[in-house]
């Protein structure tokens, strides 16, 4: 049995190399930017969080023709110029110095990221088989989760001297890292275009209802991410008596859960079928997980404590169940010719998700307590039972696509 975190050898490994690298490098900025923007740079903090909302509030838009490029120009070589670009952009914060620059390279910034992450799909569907996609995007999944805690590792030497050449270098090894993502991808072998050049069309995502309500089910159902960064430790400084480092320790479960399970979580997801199974079980979880965590309130220490991390266990489970089936639904009712603008698409769930996340984790938890934690449960299992006729009849529309050739006008 092959270790979660090394996939087989071959493109498959290239591509966790390349997550690997530039994970890395996330990890380190994720946790030093937002000190480095407010101490080093002194930006005012409610201005910091406008910018990066507004960058990913373009970069969410840009990712679908960033994606119909990579199908259309060839995957490999949109992925290797857009890590360079984000390489640039991580680059462009070190001589940042007022508000509006910052606005514009975190804008420069999240598209790149935004578009990277769909031609990256569409360079992975082209060079693994459809049966193989959802075991390797545990791979990468579980590497990811390895290069951020590596990189928070980093990050946390560079808080701890605090001073402005360790952020600096923070920076620098990240944009580093983006450059070494861009020469592994480059070993990868090239992909050719999906879409014939010659051929005309519109943004068809847009108009493909059946796709866009799986994708706006799945923004609900990633609507937990935000949960051990924000909504968890809010809950356990405002409702609970644990102790404040039981959030660090609930990260360090999540993380080591999904670099040791991912990969034997996704075993069995293969089709349609299990895809929505797997997705629907998850909602079930995530419900228990949301009545468990609620019980941490008016506890004891130690039986907050308890509860909580019976509460983190659950909701990992959920996590890893969902991700798996939502990758499987994502690639199998895409248009095979245009993978990566579909996935650009689907991929602007995450960033709904991470913008609308913290507002509607804080509503619910800290003001709403446990009739809270108890409605984002039921709405997380609705969205989950959902899929099953989002997904069949967006499977009505793929299989018409297949028997009825497409026009060209």
């Amino acid at each position: 049995m092959r270790h979660s975190l090394v996939p087989p050898a071959g493109p498959q490994r290239v591509l966790a190399l390349a997550q690997l690298s530039n994970s890395v490098g996330d990890g380190a900025y994720y946790v030093t930017s937002a000190l480095y923007f407010t101490h080093v740079v002194g930006l005012d903090p409610a201005r910091v969080g406008l910018g990066l909302t507004v960058g990913w509030a373009v970069g969410s838009v840009v990712g679908v023709p960033l994606g119909r490029l990579a199908d259309r120009r060839g995957a490999r070589g949109t992925a290797v110029l857009l890590a360079l670009a984000t390489g640039l952009a991580v680059a462009s914060f070190l001589v940042v110095r007022d508000f509006v620059p910052f606005v514009l390279a975190a804008c420069a910034y999240a598209s790149a990221q935004s578009g990277l992450a769909a031609a990256r799909q569409a360079l992975l569907a082209g060079l693994v088989s459809a049966r193989e996609r959802t075991g390797l995007l545990a791979h990468l999944q579980a590497t990811l989760n390895a290069g951020l805690a590596v990189g928070a590792g980093l990050g946390g030497l560079a808080l701890h001297a605090g001073t402005r050449a360790a952020y600096l270098g923070v920076f620098a090894v990240d944009a580093v890292s983006f450059l070494v993502c861009a020469l592994l991808l480059l070993r990868l072998p090239s992909v050719a275009p999906r879409v014939p050049s010659g051929e005309r069309h519109g943004s068809s995502v847009l108009r493909d209802r059946p796709y866009a309500v799986i994708t706006l089910l799945n923004t609900v159902l990633l609507l937990r991410m935000p949960l051990l960064s924000l909504g968890i430790p809010l809950w356990i400084a405002e409702r609970t008596a644990a102790p404040a480092w039981v959030v660090s320790a609930l990260f360090v479960l999540n993380t080591g859960a999904v670099m040791a399970f991912q990969v034997r979580m996704a075993r069995g997801v293969s089709g349609l079928a299990s895809a929505h199974r797997a997705v629907r079980r998850s909602g079930w979880v995530m419900l228990a997980a949301c009545a468990v965590f609620a019980l941490s309130a008016g506890a004891s220490p130690w039986a907050a404590v308890g509860a909580l991390v019976v509460g983190a266990v659950l909701q990992v489970v959920a996590e890893m169940g969902q991700s798996a089936g939502s990758w499987q639904l994502s690639f199998d009712l895409a248009p095979a010719e245009r993978v990566g603008e579909y996935q650009g698409f689907f991929g602007t769930g995450v960033t709904v998700a991470r913008t609308l996340g913290p507002l509607v984790l804080t509503t619910l938890l800290v003001e709403w307590g446990t009739p809270g934690w108890l409605l984002l449960g039921a709405v997380t299992l609705g969205a989950s039972y959902a899929m099953g006729p989002a997904t069949r009849r967006a499977a009505g529309r793929v299989e018409t696509d297949v028997r009825q050739p497409a026009l060209v006008n």
